[in-house]
């Protein structure tokens, strides 16, 4: 008990006295943590959305006009043995031209000048949940064109593909910041504790003499660069949790839309942030106590 109070007086000492190196150090591990948590922010909301979106996500298949109710049956049995078709609705040409009628309201006189029904009979297909990768979708699409008694298929191939895009630029993004972040935030911990050492040499010198063990010398240091990295994530934590209480609240309410792809990280994400601050600073500590020769 001695030790540790030893070694926690020391450290806190030390960061008392040295308080300007550490609040440039804690504001630096913040800012990076900060940015990078952001990117993820916008990463989570935008798989976040992309799930909730696979969940009605699904292909039109429109049928020729001259098509007969046994080869819809057909079609429907086959779509039915499908494990990746989640759901299936079949509209009929007139079901389709009541919709239409109903959502042009008053307007709809104009279909009037049709002596025929131009709207073709259509399955709505909807697709297992995860199952929105373009490539995928498209062989589907494809392999359901070449069924007998189909004339297209359209699922927003473009929509898709560009969301997909997005969403894997980010994560490369993200992941560049992260490796960036995780390297800046290790020499920057590693730098400070040189410096700590360097101004501590002869204390240092002194235990040595005294018989104090590696271990023992090099033990505050460590602690230091624990509980910078912990309060350097923790202020990045409540700056990444003001944004997104910012954006839930007040954009929200001049861009309505937004709230289509928001979701809010989760609580527990809030707590591991300190969590890698404290690791990526530590990390620095050792490396930098490593190679201090005394």
């Amino acid at each position: 008990m001695t030790i540790l109070k030893y070694f926690l007086g020391t450290s806190f000492r030390s960061i008392w006295l040295e308080k300007w190196i550490n609040l440039l150090t804690i504001l630096s591990i913040s800012i990076g943590l900060s940015i990078l948590c952001s990117f993820l922010l916008i990463t989570f909301n935008i798989d976040s959305f992309m799930q909730r979106w696979s969940s009605s996500f699904g292909l039109v298949v429109y049928l020729n006009e001259e098509i007969n109710d046994e080869k819809i049956q057909e079609l429907q049995a086959y779509f039915q043995q499908d494990s990746k078709i989640s759901n299936i609705k079949y509209v009929s040409n007139t079901e389709a031209l009541d919709e239409v009628k109903a959502s042009l309201g008053a307007n709809a006189v104009i279909l009037d000048d049709f002596n025929d029904n131009p709207l073709p009979s259509t399955f709505e297909l909807q697709l297992g949940n995860g199952l929105i990768d373009p490539k995928l979708v498209r062989q589907k699409a494809d392999a359901i064109k070449q069924l007998p008694g189909v004339n297209d298929v359209q699922y927003g191939e473009q929509w898709l593909a560009s969301l997909n895009t997005i969403s894997d630029t980010l994560k490369i993004v993200a992941l560049f910041f992260a490796s960036a972040i995780f390297i800046s935030t290790v020499f920057t911990t590693y730098n400070t504790i040189k410096i700590f050492f360097y101004r501590r040499k002869e204390e240092l010198k002194t235990l040595k003499l005294l018989g104090a063990t590696n271990a023992f010398a090099r033990t505050p240091f460590l602690i230091e660069g624990l509980f910078i990295g912990i309060i350097g994530g923790t202020i990045s934590s409540v700056l990444v949790f003001a944004l997104s209480s910012f954006t839930a609240t007040r954009i929200v309410e001049f861009m309505p839309s937004v709230s289509v792809v928001l979701s809010p990280l989760p609580y527990e994400a809030y707590l591991i942030i300190p969590a890698v601050g404290a690791v990526m600073s530590l990390l620095g500590s050792i490396i930098a106590v490593g190679k201090i020769r005394y």
